[in-house]
């Protein structure tokens, strides 16, 4: 074993789908090094239970969990809905929304969320103009992060548009930088500070074909590329009437689909739109509680799937924060659309909540070797998951269910609360108090 290597020492753990008892997973810089059978525990050894690979967020708006249920409004829909959001976007400064995410991103870590996509797209202030760093908020979430402890891939988004050729409306100036050259201008600057920086097409509603091109051709190779595509049914009319096109063929046409891009939600796609995300290489983000929430649809995962397409989960608006109800709702949903179970395998199921989620992250996830060390120790005998086998616990476990949380080898989440004994409950609440 090499100077520095932790040894973190498994009851049973989940290995390639696989239950392994009495093993142990050494960790050299943040990495799993080995994996090995056991003898048993040595006295220095970080001691866990029954352990599964953390959980990749592939997809984060934190600062929509201030809406937490302001949904069930009888008759609503997403864009009654937007009217709101784009209400709590207007009062969040730099400081308050450093305040939120970091709550937020706390009640991510203890429920088994280890790393996290954010998609942000709040820049600038509410009359558009620049904050003497034009970067403010995207540093805000990256210290809230480091805060906690969670993995971060911040996506910073291009947002110019209302709709197909239109200005953005007053409650978005703050969203956008006026053209795209100046976002990738911003962008760069903020990537030569931090590497682990994605980047997001807002939609194809809020960029042209002609600016995506640019972003597409503008971006370093290995950054990975996020855009919301067909959440709505309204996106995919617009995009008809403005360019004949698909907003999935539209993305195709300007070089923009590419196995380092993720399409989030993808409800509303055509035969030929996964066929084409298909042959990109493209992998697709679901985020069942939010789709569910916001009344979206049921997206065609399975169809998706059956053309080789790669499947990771996200949170999204954090109506719900929890990493296994997403996996739940998303065999559900097709158990919905089609009235058959089993529609995922649970080694499919467990790829979308870790590896593929991780990747969609720019990060390699999973208990592997190579992976980044991030685990979750489940306890196997609460009244939820008593009876169930390893490979079962993500579809019957909770949140509540989360005993210890290891993200690059270190104990950072314990029985609800932080590492250093912070209270995820305790932060959100005043977070809100901050925004009311």
């Amino acid at each position: 074993m090499s100077p520095g290597t932790i040894r973190i020492h498994a009851e049973r753990a989940l290995v390639d789908g696989a239950e392994v008892t009495d093993v142990v997973i050494e960790v050299t810089d943040g990495r799993i090094s080995a994996i090995t059978p056991s003898d048993g525990a040595q006295t220095a050894d970080l001691r866990l239970g029954t352990v599964l690979a953390g959980s990749g967020n592939a997809h984060s708006h934190a600062f929509h969990r201030a809406l937490r249920g302001r949904t069930h409004d009888q008759g609503g829909d997403f864009w009654r809905w937007r009217e709101q959001m784009y209400a709590v976007a207007d009062r969040l400064t730099p400081d308050s929304y450093e305040q939120l995410a970091e709550a937020v991103f706390a009640e991510m870590l203890v429920t088994g969320w280890t790393s996290v996509a954010e998609f942000h797209y709040i820049h600038h202030r509410p009359d558009g103009s620049p904050y003497e760093d034009p970067n403010a908020f995207g540093a805000a979430l990256i210290r809230a992060a480091a805060s906690v402890g969670i993995r971060l891939a911040l996506l910073d988004t291009l947002y110019l548009t209302s709709a197909p050729g239109r200005p953005l409306l007053p409650e978005q100036r703050r969203f956008g930088d006026g053209t795209a050259a100046a976002w990738l201008d911003r962008w760069r600057r903020l990537h030569e500070q931090q590497h682990t920086v994605g980047a997001a097409i807002h939609s194809v509603r809020a960029v042209s074909p002609d600016d995506i091109a640019l972003v597409a051709e503008g971006l370093p190779p290995e950054a990975p590329l996020h855009v919301h595509l067909s959440e709505q049914p309204a996106e995919n009319e617009q995009s008809l009437a403005a360019y004949g096109r698909t907003p999935t063929q539209v993305l195709a046409d300007a070089g923009a689909l590419s196995p380092r891009t993720w399409l989030v939600h993808a409800t509303h796609l055509t035969e030929d739109d996964m066929a084409l995300i298909a042959e990109s290489g493209a992998g697709v983000l679901m985020c069942p509680t939010t789709e569910a929430d916001l009344g979206d649809g049921i997206g065609p995962a399975r169809e998706l799937a059956d053309h080789g397409v790669r499947i990771a989960l996200g949170s999204d608006q954090n109506a719900v924060i929890d990493p296994w109800l997403e996996v739940r709702g998303l065999e559900a949903g097709e158990r919905l659309r089609s009235r058959k179970r089993g529609r995922f395998s649970l080694t499919d199921l467990e790829s979308a909540r870790t590896t593929d989620g991780y990747a969609a992250c720019g990060l390699t996830g999973g208990l592997r070797v190579g992976a980044s060390a991030d685990l979750v120790e489940i306890d196997p005998d609460s009244v939820r998951t008593a009876g169930a086998a390893l490979d079962q616990l993500a579809l019957v476990a909770t949140a509540t269910d989360v005993t210890r949380v290891v993200v690059g080898g270190q104990v950072v989440a314990e029985n609800g609360r932080l590492a250093d004994g912070r209270d995820p409950a305790i932060l959100v609440t005043d977070a809100l108090k901050e925004l009311r």
